[in-house]
């Protein structure tokens, strides 16, 4: 593969890194970071939410797998560019506070905008702008700037949010947390159709795509991607990775209900939390291209193990606070340092650059499948035994994901030998 060559490199990696957090931000920033405030304004439970995403997942999947075909065909631009919109306007429509019924729409319209026109386009860039020598620089700059975004946007939504409440945050009325969440909706909305306007405008036209314009399903390529049991292996390694990154979705719940924050602290902890984002997904990235990939994800699954399997057995008490508090970190960062440079694999199993988007469709169709069974399992696991128990069950399931987790990255390196 041959490094794009193109003066405006550090425009178009800003661009990518803008854009591929942008379109997410609506479906997820508002549950992750607002977690007790998103259930309660739209009067969900734990379960309701997991079976919301398992319907934002279950739509995803076709997303991913027919999204990777046409990345091959069409320039990323303008894929990317269409979906931004038609994310931005289910804002819209988020805005008005739907029902039980309206939110499930929503998440499988948004499994479809955020992934069957952007996810394959944008890895594919990604890999296009690293070349062959710098692919964990490349994606671990991309999840790095994507963390600082996430967390910049996350703490100004916390002051819109916090400027629509009195001092005394649990005196607030209903209609000012109304008011309050509602203009955050309209906050991200706005940002993600800005976005479209900054990738149409300074992201170019790809030259691989216009190399490969046949209408038809590629079925000698498919084929070659579905008998390779390396891509299976790398698809076992993200549903393990994702599914970790899922769980820290609770993180700003665990701080609510067990270590006794309010529901602005527990979102600040979370913000908090991520600037390990940026760090991780950066030193991932540089350390995998010294020592490979494989190696760096292998520790840090290493790492999670450890860090799920003592929060089995700690409380909330004022003993335990400042370990809870440094595991929380010490899992964000493990956590990100995986999602950093997951997708460097593709090029450290010998992925053929033609290919690369039914790859990433293939891979990503089987990976991101904890978007459908994660959340109804973990929402149930908590609504089982509210509380700490219930946050202790979660941890369990945690720590066999992790161990999972660990036996596959080592299969991958023992068979790509």
């Amino acid at each position: 593969m041959i490094m794009i060559k193109n003066k405006h490199r550090t425009t178009q990696i800003i661009i990518l890194i803008l854009a591929s957090e942008l379109v997410f931000s609506l479906p997820f920033h508002l549950a992750r970071f607002f977690r007790p405030t998103f259930l309660d304004i739209f009067n969900l439970t734990n379960t309701n939410l997991g079976d919301i995403f398992a319907v934002y997942g279950s739509m995803a999947m076709v997303s991913y797998f027919l999204g990777g075909i046409i990345a091959d065909k069409i320039s990323a631009r303008k894929l990317m560019a269409v979906s931004l919109l038609l994310t931005a306007s289910g804002g819209i429509y988020m805005s008005t506070i739907p029902d039980l019924f309206g939110m499930t729409l929503l998440y499988g319209y948004w499994g479809i905008t955020t992934i069957f026109l952007f996810w394959a386009a944008m890895l594919k860039a990604t890999r296009e702008w690293g070349g062959d020598n710098t692919q964990g620089k490349a994606f671990g700059l991309l999840e790095g700037g994507r963390g600082v975004l996430a967390s910049l946007l996350s703490a100004i939504a916390i002051i819109i949010f916090a400027s629509f409440l009195p001092l005394q945050i649990n005196l607030a009325s209903a209609s000012e947390r109304l008011n309050g969440f509602r203009s955050i909706i309209l906050f991200y909305s706005s940002l993600t159709a800005m976005g479209a306007v900054l990738v149409w405008k300074f992201l170019p036209e790809s030259q691989v795509h216009t190399t490969n314009k046949k209408s038809s399903i590629d079925f000698r390529s498919l084929t070659k991607v579905l008998s390779n049991r390396l891509v299976w292996l790398h698809a076992a390694i993200i549903i393990c990775a994702y599914s970790t990154y899922k769980g820290l979705d609770n993180t700003a719940l665990y701080a609510y209900e067990v270590m006794g924050m309010n529901e602005v602290d527990a979102a600040t902890l979370f913000t908090y939390a991520s600037l390990t984002r940026p760090i991780a997904a950066v030193f991932a990235g540089i350390l995998a291209d010294r020592m490979v990939a494989s190696r760096v994800i292998l520790l840090m699954f290493c790492m999670l193990l450890c860090s799920f399997s003592s929060l089995i057995f700690l409380d909330g008490s004022a003993p335990w606070i400042t370990f809870l508090y440094m595991n929380i970190f010490v899992t964000f960062f493990a956590v990100f340092a995986i999602r950093g440079i997951y997708f460097a694999l593709i090029h450290e199993i010998n992925t053929p650059a033609k290919i690369t988007g039914t790859t990433i469709g293939i891979v990503s169709f089987v990976g991101f499948t904890p978007e459908i069974f994660f959340g109804s399992i973990s929402g149930r696991i908590l609504d089982a035994n509210p509380g700490l128990i219930g946050h202790q069950n979660y941890f369990i399931f945690l720590t066999i994901i992790a161990f999972i987790g660990i036996a596959a990255t080592w299969l991958l390196r023992k068979n790509n030998r």
